[in-house]
């Protein structure tokens, strides 16, 4: 059975666990003072570790006025400290081959390094140090205006980057979850630092923090780092404090179209998605999208693949993706294309969707896509980096831990109706078109 992780004060049941994994590997969780939880899995004979801090916030929690604020805050928790400088930050894993950054999403932002294992307690004080005390000083926050309105425009000079993000405000639309992650040149211009302090004071708290870490780890020693570190950075350690609950999963009122996008870009390919709303990342029908994904667009044996390339020679990259959120998510079939092929591509795209949706999936197809899904798990954890990932998201985004066994066994459990019913009640719903490339507007 999955590891359930509830949300308690230290002391109540459930605030520490241990849980065998594959491979001799041990995991636990442990509910500090403040409400901070810690989860760790011990990973034999690995001499590097991974630390991940995550706080549950992303971009759709921003409200008016402090849209861009979470990107902001990702570049600025590197810019120093009352302790230590940038450059102390940046020379203190550089000193010891070490690898630090950081990820904001829609949903949640880690802060994160790679270091050997006896380089752990110096990886959680500077990112802890950075978490409890980022200065989020003026002068550097304009400086990091304009690094990020820089990295903006690199993403805008991308076709394929704005297809997705065009994509995802179509199907999405004036939900929160629509905007860009990392803002827009105007909002970014906009923000002030008070806004940005006032969004990093109300989400950088003991009780939304997670501090994960895979590889050579020890559970009891990171427990006590993470402590003194917060101590240090002067935050609140009521001893009774539970964690901050997970987000509300109950369905999102989002007007879901259909939308007919067209973005011009002066380029000699033209970059087209089809799609529309699917499932909420915690859906128990979530093997079976991937399922689906997989047989449509997962790779070189896929329909899409297959049917647009192989055959017809219409595009050089075809694939499917999906994504979910905590209350919603949307999946979306991708073409690179000649501008005069878009009408056939997007046809077809349209009308192998259609066949899986009528016809469902043939028993090879369905064989080859859970063999690709359960070797493309295993091979993913294979390192420490992605063992972390998956810690924090059990506990930020599912409320329980599957071990990698569990999650084989949920993959396998997929049958191919599984496949012909979710792809037949997507199919029935609005689909959103955005083409980016030398269109009129």
């Amino acid at each position: 059975m999955p590891l359930d992780l509830p949300l308690v004060a230290p002391g109540e049941p459930g605030a520490e666990l241990t849980a065998e994994q594959d491979g001799g590997a041990i995991v636990r969780r442990s509910v500090l003072p403040g409400g901070i939880r810690v989860l760790t899995e011990h990973m034999p004979g690995l001499r590097s570790a991974t630390i991940g801090a995550w706080v549950g916030v992303g971009s759709r929690d921003e409200r008016d006025g402090h849209h861009g604020s979470t990107h902001f805050l990702e570049h600025l928790l590197f810019k120093g400290t009352p302790r230590r400088t940038a450059m102390d930050i940046a020379e203190a894993f550089d000193a010891v081959g070490g690898e630090a950054n950081a990820a904001t999403g829609k949903e949640h932002t880690c802060y994160y390094a790679r270091v050997r294992d006896t380089d752990l307690p110096m990886a959680v004080d500077v990112i802890m140090d950075m978490v409890t005390s980022a200065l989020l000083d003026e002068e550097e926050l304009e400086v990091e205006r304009g690094v990020i309105l820089e990295e903006l425009a690199m993403n805008d000079d991308d076709p394929s980057d704005v297809a997705h993000e065009q994509f995802a405000a179509a199907v999405l639309g004036a939900h929160p979850l629509g905007r860009p992650i990392g803002g827009t040149p105007a909002t970014i211009r906009a923000v002030p630092r008070a806004a940005v302090h006032d969004h990093y004071a109300e989400h950088y708290r003991p009780s939304t923090l997670v501090v994960t870490a895979a590889g050579g780890v020890d559970h009891d020693a990171l427990c006590a780092q993470v402590l003194e570190a917060a101590r240090l950075g002067g935050w609140d350690l009521d001893p009774d404090a539970r964690p901050a609950p997970r987000r509300d999963s109950s369905p999102a009122a989002i007007d879901a179209g259909p939308v007919e996008l067209t973005v011009h870009r002066a380029t000699e390919q033209a970059n087209v998605i089809l799609g529309g709303l699917a499932l909420p990342s915690a859906d128990d029908r979530r093997y079976a999208l991937s399922v689906l994904t997989t047989v449509l667009g997962g790779g070189m044996s896929s329909r899409l693949f297959q049917e647009i390339r192989e055959k017809r020679g219409l595009a050089y990259s075809v694939y499917a993706f999906s994504s979910g959120h905590a209350d919603t998510g949307f999946l979306g079939l991708y073409a690179g294309c000649a501008p005069a092929k878009v009408d056939d591509v997007v046809a077809l795209l349209g009308s192998e969707w259609d066949r899986c949706a009528a016809d469902g999936i043939t028993a090879a197809e369905h064989e080859r896509a859970l063999g690709q899904l359960s070797g493309g798990l295993v091979l993913g954890l294979e390192d420490t980096g992605s063992r972390m990932t998956r810690l924090g998201k059990a506990e930020l985004v599912h409320g329980e831990l599957m071990s990698q066994a569990e999650s084989l066994a949920r993959i396998q459990a997929v049958t191919p109706d599984d496949v012909r019913v979710l792809a037949a009640e997507l199919a029935a719903m609005p689909r959103s078109i955005v083409q980016v490339g030398p269109f009129a507007d």
